[in-house]
């Protein structure tokens, strides 16, 4: 049975690798609470296709 509850699956995307021109993106998808947390995420994670940690936020 689905749990029912406030938790959501959200994409957070590289703000970094935009202004590179490199192809690719480095998205990774994560939960929050919409109850604690109503606005946008941002975390750093690492970028495989630059090779360092980079700031990404969540996207729609």
């Amino acid at each position: 049975m689905a749990k029912k509850g406030n938790r959501v699956q959200v994409i957070l995307e590289c703000t970094e690798h935009k202004g590179t021109g490199q192809p690719g993106t480095s998205r990774y998808i994560t939960t929050k609470n919409k109850k604690n947390t109503p606005d946008r995420m941002e975390l750093k994670k690492f970028n495989p296709i630059l090779k360092k940690m980079t700031v990404h936020k969540e996207i729609k």
